[in-house]
C-alpha cells in the first residue's frame, strides 16, 4: 500500500502551567463546533476523503459488509412488559433500521405495531429510545432521538386508537420515564437547552424532575425534584409497574446515588430523601405494602436486598437476603408475586435463583445454557427474562411462577451454524499478580495461531457479559479470533473490582489489557503480527492509552468515539458526570494521574505505531468528537513509523444508541476490513 500523505493541520500552541507542569495544546481549535467553524468542517472533509480512498482499497470491506449484513437478516425481541392483559415489546424485523413498539394482547396473542421509528426520517438516524405504558395500558409515553443526540423529545401514544396526543415536550435528557398511577400524566428529567449553535459541547447541569399531566403544555408541568446546590447531579425518577412510591436516585455520574422517595398515595407529593449520602448504589425492585424492597451495596460490595419501612419516620435498611457467601454478585432482581427472582454472575456466567418475599432460598431457575439471564418484570403468575451467549442469539422466555416451567417466548433463527462456533472461557494473570477472566471465541476448526480481535471496556462498574453479537461474529467467521478481556474497573466481581480499575487504579484496567495480549501471543492462541484491539468510549479512552504504553504489542487499534483528552474532558457535554471515575484534573493529586496516561499527551515519538482507526461521530453530545481530532491530529504530526493514522467520522449519529443498522454495518465493515488487512486476515463470503 502507498504511503500516505496527510492534510496539513495547522498547529496553534496554547500554553498552559497546571500545578507547575507545562502543557502544550497544539490542536485546541479543533475544539470548535464543525458547523460554525469552516477550518473545523474543510479539515474533517480533508481527513474522511482520506480515509475513505484507504480504505475503498481494502479488499475484505464488500465481504464483511454483505456478510454483517446477512448475520443481521432475523428477527430480534425484547422482554415483554405487561400492562393489563396487553404485553408490550421492542421488535426489528430482519435489517430494519430502528427497533419499532409492538403491542400483544395476552401473552401468546396477535401482534401489531405501535410505533415505527423507520418512517421518521429518509437516512433512518431517527430512534425511538425510552418508552413507558401507563398501568391501565391506555398510553404510551415515548421518546424520539434525532440523529444520535442524547436530547429526546417526549411524545404519547393512544394505545387503542394508535394517534398521538398533542402532547410533546422538549429538552429531556438522561430521563426515564414514569406513569402516576391513576393515568393522568408521567414522570420525566429534563435540563435547560444551551444557546442556539453551542449546544454541543455545552455541560450537563441543572437537570430536575418533572411532572407532565395529560392535555397541559409543557410550561405548566410541575417541578417534582431538583438541587439547584448541586446543579451537577443528575435525577432518575422511577416506579415500578403497579407500585406505590416514586422513587428518584441522584447521581454525579459514579453508580453511588443518593435516594429520595415519593409516596404517591399521599395527596401532597412530598419527596422524603431516605438515603442522603451517596457512598453506596440501591436499586428498587419494588415494594409490598409500605415496605420498600432494594438491592444495595450498602454493607455488601457483591449486594444483598433489603427493605425500608417507608411508614416509619427514619427508615432503615432491614437485610432481607444476603451478600451471596459463596462469592456470586447479585446482577438484577424482581418482585413477581411472593417471589423473588434474583440474578447473580458468578465468574461472568449467570445464575438465577428464587427466594421467598422474607429471603428464604426456593431453588434456582432452569436456564437454556451457560450464558447471560435476566428477569425484568413479574407479577404472581408469570415472569419473562432474557438470555444470550457469544453463541446463543439473544431469545426471550416465559416463565410460570407456580410451576417454575420455563417455555421459549421468542426464539429468534439466525443464518449462521453455531455449532460450529466454540467458545471458551480462560483466566490469565495481569501485571500485580491478579487472575483476570478472558473469554475466547472462534470456530471450531480454529485451533492454531490466528488474527486476533481483543475487546475491552474496564469502567464505570459497567460488566462486559457475554451477550450475541452478530457484528463480532463476521470476525469469527472469517476465521479470526475474537478474544473479550474483563479487566478491573468493570464489575464482573462487584464494587472492589470496579474500585481496583478506578481514579489512581486506572492503570491497572491498562495492565489487565496489556497482559491480555501478551497472554493471547504467549499462547499462541494469536499470530505474531494478528492482533488487533478494540473499545468504544472509555473502551476508546483504554485502546488509545495502551497504544502509547505498548505500541510494540499491538498491530491494529480501533478506538472508538474515545475519551483521549484528559485535561479537558469535563470541559464538555457529560464529562463533568466522570469525575467520580477519572478524578477531575482540576486537583492536583488527578491532574499528576491523568497526564501519565492520556491518550492525547502520551504520544510516544520515534516508535513505530500500530495502524489505527478512530471512529467518532458528527452529533457525539457524550463524548464529542474533538478528543478524537485532536488525538489524530496528535498523531498524524508526530514519526511514528509507516502504518496509516486515520478517523472515521459518522454524520447525524452520536454515541452509539440509536444508531441505524445500516450505519452500525458501513462503520464495522470499515473497521473489520482495516483490522483484517493490517493483521493478514484473509475474508472470502461463505459459500
Amino acid at each position: 500500500m502507498q504511503k500516505i500523505i496527510y492534510p496539513k493541520t495547522e498547529r496553534i500552541d496554547v500554553t498552559e502551567e497546571h500545578f507547575g507542569r507545562t502543557v502544550v495544546d497544539s490542536y485546541r481549535w479543533l475544539e470548535n463546533d464543525a458547523p460554525d467553524d469552516r477550518a473545523v468542517s474543510a479539515w474533517i472533509e480533508a481527513q474522511n476523503a482520506l480515509t475513505q480512498k484507504h480504505l475503498e482499497a481494502l479488499p475484505g470491506r464488500d465481504h464483511f459488509r454483505k456478510r454483517m449484513t446477512e448475520l443481521l437478516d432475523y428477527d430480534r425481541y425484547t422482554v415483554p412488559r405487561k400492562r393489563g392483559d396487553r404485553y408490550f415489546f421492542n421488535f426489528i424485523k430482519g435489517n430494519e433500521n430502528q427497533p419499532s413498539l409492538y403491542v400483544r394482547d395476552g401473552v401468546f396473542g396477535e401482534s401489531r405495531v405501535l410505533i415505527d421509528p423507520n418512517t421518521w426520517s429518509p437516512d433512518g438516524a431517527d430512534a425511538l429510545t425510552d418508552w413507558s405504558v401507563s398501568d391501565d395500558a391506555r398510553y404510551v409515553a415515548f421518546g424520539v432521538q434525532e440523529g444520535g443526540t442524547d436530547w429526546r423529545t417526549i411524545k404519547v401514544l393512544n394505545v387503542e386508537s394508535g394517534k398521538e396526543l398533542a402532547d410533546s415536550l422538549d429538552g429531556a435528557r438522561f430521563t426515564r420515564l414514569a406513569w402516576a398511577p391513576d393515568g393522568s400524566g408521567f414522570f420525566y428529567s429534563r435540563m435547560p437547552r444551551p444557546a442556539q449553535g453551542s449546544g454541543r459541547g455545552a455541560v450537563v447541569a441543572n437537570h430536575a424532575v418533572y411532572f407532565h399531566k395529560l392535555g397541559k403544555q409543557q410550561a405548566d408541568d410541575r417541578l417534582i425534584y431538583a438541587t439547584p446546590d448541586r446543579p451537577d447531579l443528575l435525577h432518575g425518577a422511577d416506579r415500578v409497574s403497579g407500585g406505590r412510591y416514586l422513587t428518584i436516585s441522584s447521581t454525579p455520574g459514579t453508580n453511588e446515588s443518593t435516594l429520595t422517595v415519593i409516596d404517591l398515595q399521599a395527596r401532597n407529593w412530598t419527596p422524603k430523601t431516605v438515603v442522603p449520602d451517596m457512598e453506596s448504589s440501591w436499586y428498587v425492585l419494588g415494594n409490598h405494602g409500605t415496605e420498600l424492597l432494594l438491592a444495595t451495596t450498602l454493607g455488601a460490595e457483591r449486594a444483598r436486598i433489603v427493605s425500608l419501612d417507608m411508614a416509619a419516620a427514619k427508615p432503615e435498611p432491614k437485610e432481607i437476603i444476603p451478600e451471596a457467601a459463596d462469592g456470586a454478585v447479585l446482577d438484577a432482581a424482581v418482585i413477581a408475586g411472593d417471589t423473588l427472582l434474583v440474578s447473580y454472575q458468578i465468574d461472568v456466567k449467570t445464575e438465577i435463583r428464587r427466594f421467598t418475599l422474607d429471603g428464604k432460598p426456593d431453588g434456582t431457575v432452569d436456564l437454556p445454557g451457560v450464558g447471560t439471564a435476566r428477569f425484568l418484570e413479574g407479577d404472581a403468575r408469570e415472569a419473562f427474562f432474557v438470555f444470550t451467549s457469544y453463541d446463543a442469539p439473544i431469545a426471550i422466555y416465559h416463565y410460570d411462577i407456580a410451576s417454575k416451567k420455563v417455555t421459549p417466548w421468542a426464539e429468534p433463527k439466525v443464518p449462521i451454524d453455531l455449532e460450529s462456533l466454540h467458545v471458551d472461557q480462560r483466566f490469565y494473570r495481569s501485571k500485580d499478580g491478579t487472575e483476570v477472566p478472558l473469554f475466547l471465541i472462534r470456530r471450531k476448526d480454529i485451533t492454531a495461531a490466528a488474527p486476533t480481535l481483543l475487546y475491552g471496556y474496564g469502567g464505570f462498574g459497567l460488566s462486559q457479559i457475554p451477550i450475541y453479537n452478530p457484528i463480532q461474529l463476521a470476525w469469527v467467521e472469517q476465521g479470526g479470533v475474537l478474544a473479550v478481556a474483563n479487566i478491573r474497573g468493570g464489575g464482573e466481581y462487584g464494587r472492589a473490582w470496579h474500585r481496583a480499575g478506578q481514579l489512581e487504579n486506572k492503570q491497572n484496567s491498562f495492565d489487565d489489557f496489556i497482559a491480555a495480549a501478551e497472554f493471547l501471543k504467549r499462547t499462541g492462541i494469536t499470530s505474531p503480527d494478528g492482533l488487533a484491539i478494540q473499545g468504544e468510549s472509555n473502551g476508546g479512552l483504554l485502546v488509545a492509552a495502551v497504544t502509547n504504553q505498548r505500541p510494540d504489542l499491538f498491530d491494529v487499534a480501533l478506538p472508538g468515539v474515545a475519551v483521549t483528552d484528559m485535561l479537558r474532558y469535563e470541559q464538555f457535554t457529560g464529562g463533568g458526570l466522570w469525575k467520580g471515575e477519572f478524578g477531575s484534573p482540576a486537583e492536583e493529586k488527578h491532574f499528576r494521574n491523568l497526564i501519565t496516561y492520556s491518550p492525547y499527551h502520551t504520544i510516544r515519538k520515534g516508535t513505530d505505531y500500530p495502524a489505527i482507526l478512530a471512529p467518532t461521530a458528527d452529533a457525539d453530545d457524550r463524548v464529542v468528537p474533538a478528543h478524537t481530532f485532536k488525538y489524530i491530529a496528535a498523531l498524524q504530526a508526530t514519526d511514528l513509523g509507516p502504518k496509516p493514522r486515520l478517523m472515521r467520522v459518522e454524520t447525524r449519529a452520536g454515541h452509539g444508541a440509536g444508531m441505524p443498522i445500516d450505519k452500525v454495518i458501513a462503520q464495522h465493515a470499515d473497521m473489520w476490513a482495516f483490522a483484517a488487512y493490517w493483521t493478514g486476515l484473509k475474508t472470502t463470503l461463505p459459500k
